[in-house]
């Protein structure tokens, strides 16, 4: 428990530093954490005797988020045509597939693209949250997070003092509805706080964007749940003492984070 908390408390002052530290350190900080999500990913997928082209996957994953993060960093017409590196460079795990004896190519290659959309494109998303507003603003990123944090503490005190109904037994047999509502309303009220210091957006709007957070945050919990028992493992790794693997820490911002922004950029027009 020690541990636990030690870990969780310097997890937090990383978190909070990449965001508060400007717009290279944010930028570099997801970059660096996407790489290596998805590198757990791929060692996951090892384990279960699948082989996806895990160095080609990487290096693909990287291209891609550092080209959309230069479009959201700057939206100029030489900045979009990147977009050709991406299309030029897209065959590669196809080709590579060509010169490898596997019985099952496509398998290996589809769990190459999965990774990368499943670990790798949500922060994507993530980092695109900080210039909805064209310039870099840390106020929505850091939101972000915060309401994610308060719905997983609310989810788990409402859980531990008033579960009674499991959620999704199935998947994962300590959730329950009590604590999914507990984490939505303690996310809210976070909104709304958050609201009462960042005028970016109308407290109707921040607390929208909190039950958001919640409901596919804890959709992202249990999927990733699904998956580590499918392939029969209890944590992703080992990186963070007391509380697994990388995946295990970001599960909630991976379905989170691209709704969030479809939600901030075409529903709000943010």
């Amino acid at each position: 428990m020690k541990i636990r908390a030690i870990t969780g408390f310097f997890f937090i002052i990383v978190m909070l530093a990449s965001v508060l530290l400007g717009h290279y350190t944010f930028g570099i900080f997801y970059l660096v954490l996407s790489s290596f999500c998805l590198w757990e990913f791929y060692g996951l997928i090892r384990q279960s005797g699948i082989k996806p082209n895990q160095f080609t996957g990487i290096l693909y994953g990287i291209l891609v988020y550092v080209v959309f993060a230069l479009i959201t960093y700057k939206d100029v017409p030489s900045n979009h045509r990147l977009i050709f590196l991406l299309m030029l460079t897209f065959g590669s795990i196809f080709f590579q597939e060509l010169f490898k004896k596997s019985e099952a190519p496509f398998t290996n290659i589809a769990y190459t693209f999965t990774g990368i959309i499943y670990a790798m494109v949500p922060f994507i998303f993530f980092h695109a949250l900080a210039y909805l507003g064209n310039d870099f603003n840390f106020h929505i990123p850091l939101a972000f997070l915060i309401m994610l944090w308060a719905n997983d503490t609310g989810a788990y005190l409402s859980g531990y003092f008033f579960g009674r109904t499991k959620l999704f037994e199935r998947h994962s047999p300590k959730k329950t509805w009590e604590g999914f509502i507990g984490g939505v309303i303690i996310s809210a009220v976070a909104g709304f706080i958050i609201s009462q210091y960042y005028a970016d957006l109308p407290w109707v709007q921040w607390i929208s964007m909190a039950i958001l957070i919640s409901c596919f945050g804890t959709l992202g919990d249990l999927v990733e749940s699904m998956f580590k028992r499918s392939i029969n493992i209890k944590d992703s790794g080992g990186i963070l003492p007391g509380h697994g693997g990388l995946l295990d820490r970001f599960d909630g911002l991976l379905l989170s984070a691209p709704i969030v922004y479809a939600y901030l950029y075409l529903i709000t027009n943010y």
